[in-house]
């Protein structure tokens, strides 16, 4: 999901503020005893669906992109009943003294740092792990960000070169991002509360040769598993499909979605040995179809996961505000729920209102207590659950 930079960081800024009130006291997330106990909560992979907490189950959720204060957001969240959900651990900036907020780490002429001031550094990403393992929250980790918030693509290439397409085969760009990579997994590896790595939030190369992605995954992918071969690893696309790889895909059009033009090929990525499930983005309004295509889209990802033996998670979907939500997504959730394998969903994005009014959310955010959560959130959250996990053939 693209959203501005001013936005996200404020968002991150509260979203680890109310980590910090509710986590608690931070675990040794690198030296970790009894690791054999901790390995049956380890989320791993069973057919074309997940075994969370040493069960096989189906799931949805929603995205908590922050939570405003304090422990009535935190028992809001919990509440909702879901299990999954992505944390941004990305961070980046090249120039601190520009920078507000939170950030990870510093990229510029003098070189690569870690931000470890605990007021806004890699302290507050501790502390978001370490509640996430408190309540029993999985999350999926992304290392990277597409779009300029909170630093994406665009610090690496201020700083080694070339442009934001270049990024994927800039060696220089390539060595500070594995950096890096080995800085987060390794301080994370054996916490229990680590769904998958996850390697971009929406990475895309426009008007690229899709096999540029395609390696870009499978050497990254490889990387990670280098460094941990327990947890899950995901890739974070949308899920284009590409025409070499798609035509035989039924409603397949050969529009923007098919076209391979963000030089991403869903299927040719899912079949890497080094990427354990598919993810699904979903915005119809913003990708010029109307909203009745995103059943046929799902189904889509359905039938090459079904091809490729695989899971497939519906990892980020959204109906703006001023339209009726339960009107237009519910038939999604159905699709998800009846008529296919799709292993979980999760919706973008929970919302809590601060007490003096002011939601700073963009205009998808579903907010706590309103019917539009309890039907598409906690509803959906149940039902999914109750789904009964069996051999996927749908």
């Amino acid at each position: 999901m693209y959203i501005s930079s001013r936005l996200a960081l404020l968002a991150l800024i509260l979203f680890y503020s109310a980590f910090i009130r509710c986590a608690p006291t931070p675990v040794d997330l690198v030296e970790t005893a009894d690791l054999e106990a901790r390995t049956a909560s380890i989320t791993s992979v069973n057919g074309r669906l997940f075994r969370i907490d040493d069960k096989t189950q189906y799931f949805a959720g929603l995205i908590p992109y922050h939570a405003p204060d304090g422990a009535v957001d935190r028992g809001q969240m919990v509440a909702t009943g879901y299990k999954v959900t992505r944390v941004w651990g990305f961070g980046t900036t090249n120039n601190p003294s520009d920078s507000y907020g939170v950030y990870y780490q510093v990229l510029n002429s003098t070189g690569q740092y870690v931000n470890y001031n605990p007021s806004n550094g890699i302290a507050r990403l501790d502390y978001a792990v370490a509640a996430a393992e408190k309540y029993g929250i999985k999350i999926i980790l992304v290392l990277l960000n597409n779009w300029d918030a909170l630093g994406g693509i665009n610090t690496y290439t201020n700083v080694y070169g070339g442009t934001h397409n270049g990024f994927y085969t800039n060696a220089a760009a390539q060595a500070a991002y594995k950096n890096y990579i080995k800085f987060i997994v390794t301080r994370y590896k054996h916490s229990t509360a680590v769904f998958s790595w996850e390697l971009c939030n929406e990475p895309r190369c426009p008007g690229c040769d899709t096999a540029i992605i395609t390696k870009w995954a499978a050497d990254t992918s490889a990387y990670i598993k280098s460094l941990d071969a327990t947890h899950l690893v995901s890739l974070g696309d949308d899920g284009w499909f590409a025409p070499a790889s798609s035509s035989y895909l039924p409603s397949n059009d050969g529009s923007y979605a098919y076209s391979g033009y963000e030089g991403v090929d869903f299927e040719k990525n899912l079949a890497i040995r080094t990427l354990d499930f598919g993810t699904v983005h979903m915005y119809p309004d913003q990708w010029g179809y109307n909203y009745s295509w995103g059943s046929t889209w799902i189904a889509q990802h359905n039938a090459v996961g079904k091809r490729l033996g695989k899971p497939v998670l519906l990892e980020e979907y959204a109906v703006p505000d001023g339209v009726d939500r339960v009107a237009i997504a519910r038939p999604w959730q159905e699709t998800v729920l009846h008529k296919t394998s799709i292993a979980g969903d999760l919706m973008w994005q929970f919302g809590t209102q601060f007490p003096s009014g002011t939601k700073l959310l963009d205009h998808y955010a579903v907010y706590w207590d309103t019917s539009d959560l309890r039907v598409l959130g906690n509803g959906h959250v149940s039902e999914m659950a109750g789904k009964k996990a069996v051999a996927a053939t749908l």
